[in-house]
């Protein structure tokens, strides 16, 4: 991968530079002087005086596609390109793309275009944006079918990119796979907590009916216990009261008369059978006498 391809640009522009019948390029003495001063600063790796030496030739043509170039060159020399999530408000390295990209646009020459290009593309291949580097490796070999490095920097990034494309792709399956074992796991919760609500439910109900039956059933026993200490002690006490008062009950006179008439009729009873006793003493008599 040709990582250095920026300074190879800066010094591929100096020969273009130095001449002063850029095709197509209204460039001026004092920008040409310029931008002369910002390679030298930048190819002994001063890049903060090529910076600023860039900025000036662009305040004499701000057309300049060389100079936009060669100024995003001494940008991305003072950077380390170290990632997809750095501040964009204040990377240098998105400020060099940005000159980039109008340098590819401003300028009708193949190799410059190409070139602009090719780094924007190093820059997005540094920061792992694989998908945005296969992008601009392929607008540098459309300005430049002839760009070997484009070409082969092309397919790393291809490959790099379905790497990243899988990997992405089994983290995915990784959290859903996750998300769906916390799920499970918040519903088998879930619907033990509704069996244990539901069982817990069900045995207060039963405990609840077994205690009421028990208590009926002790309820019913003191009662009809109470009803019948209650009747008894009644009884005793209506008997109690007439004895007390010289009378008999109802029942006591019933019980008398039954008594009279048991006696009466065992009496009646031997008397009969004395009668038969002796009837037939006199029977036998009267039979010796025949």
């Amino acid at each position: 991968m040709r990582i250095v391809h920026y300074i190879v640009t800066v010094l591929a522009l100096v020969a273009v530079s130095c001449g002063d019948n850029l095709p197509h390029d209204p460039s001026t003495y004092a920008e040409r002087r310029l931008v002369r001063d910002g390679n030298s600063a930048v190819g002994d790796e001063h890049y903060a005086d090529g910076e600023v030496a860039y900025a000036k030739a662009l305040e004499e043509n701000p057309q300049s596609a060389i100079a936009r170039v060669n100024q995003a060159t001494a940008l991305l020399g003072q950077t380390n390109i170290v990632g997809h999530n750095a501040d964009k408000g204040n990377d240098p390295a998105d400020k060099a793309v940005a000159l980039l990209d109008t340098a590819s646009r401003l300028t009708i020459e193949p190799l410059l275009a190409s070139g602009a290009q090719y780094d924007a593309g190093n820059v997005a291949y540094k920061k792992t944006d694989y998908a945005q580097a296969v992008e601009r490796y392929k607008n540098a070999l459309r300005a430049n079918p002839d760009d070997d490095d484009a070409r082969d920097n092309l397919r790393l990034a291809q490959l790099k990119l379905r790497e990243q494309q899988n990997q992405n792709q089994n983290q995915n399956q990784d959290q859903n796979k996750d998300q769906n074992q916390d799920q499970n796991k918040d519903q088998n919760q879930d619907q033990n907590k509704d069996q244990n609500k539901d069982q817990n439910k069900d045995q207060n109900k039963d405990q609840n009916q077994d205690q009421n039956k028990d208590q009926n059933k002790d309820q019913n026993q003191d009662q009809n216990k109470d009803q019948n200490k209650d009747q008894n002690q009644d009884q005793n006490k209506d008997q109690n009261q007439d004895r007390n008062q010289g009378g008999m009950s109802e029942q006591g006179v019933e019980q008398v008369l039954k008594a009279v008439q048991d006696q009466e009729r065992a009496t009646q009873q031997k008397a009969n059978a004395a009668r038969a006793k002796q009837e037939q003493r006199e029977r036998r008599r009267t039979g010796r006498k025949w």
